[in-house]
């Protein structure tokens, strides 16, 4: 009897598979007609990289930091005459800057090292090649991506606000006013001392 009852049952994992099969059937479908249908994506998902071209200092933080070595970058120095300066400064010009999202693993590194927000997310993804070589995009095509980059998200108003927004308020104010701090010191009211380290009372002449 022992043996018999640990046999499986002939044909149990047929019913079973046709269970689901019919289970399934009888649902709605959720498959979206693409490309004829377009899909709803997040508003900050990881479709291809946009340049801010203005925005770049060519510092290689990019380069170096990715992961697959598809990023490369080429510039050059030129001197800039400041009015009143003693000598004539050097700034980066950017000449090339091209992604190879042949090697690209969409890891974000390279817009999260950027420290002058010159790379950003786009949404898009439609930008497939019949050719691997055509996936080298320059910094027009990279720039070309740009207005399709979503807005960032909404500060928080109960949230501290950014070392941007503290510089800008205090330059509007002047160099006369209170910092923030000493603001929120002089706003906040006095607590009362605790019983236990409160001082005697002075003797009243």
């Amino acid at each position: 009897m022992s043996e018999e009852a640990g046999r499986p049952i002939p044909g149990k994992g047929l019913v079973d598979g046709l269970a689901v099969t019919f289970k399934t059937m009888t649902r709605r479908s959720t498959t979206r007609q693409y490309p004829d249908v377009e899909p709803d994506l997040p508003p900050r998902s990881r479709g291809v990289i946009a340049l801010l071209e203005e925005n770049c200092t060519v510092c290689m933080l990019c380069a170096r930091e990715c992961p697959d070595w598809c990023i490369y970058i080429d510039s050059h120095k030129e001197e800039v005459v400041v009015p009143g300066a003693a000598r004539a400064r050097q700034r980066n010009v950017l000449d090339r800057f091209d992604i190879d999202f042949s090697l690209c693993m969409y890891c974000g590194i390279c817009i999260e090292v950027c420290p002058f927000d010159a790379l950003h997310w786009s949404p898009e993804f439609e930008y497939s090649e019949y050719d691997v070589l055509d996936l080298l995009h320059d910094k027009e095509r990279l720039g070309a991506w740009m207005p399709t980059v979503p807005p960032p998200p909404a500060h928080d108003v109960l949230g501290e606000p950014s070392k941007e927004e503290s510089t800008a308020a205090r330059k509007a104010a002047g160099p006369g006013a209170p910092t923030a701090a000493r603001t929120a010191t002089r706003a906040r009211p006095e607590s009362p001392p605790a019983t236990g380290d409160a001082a005697p009372p002075e003797p009243t002449s």
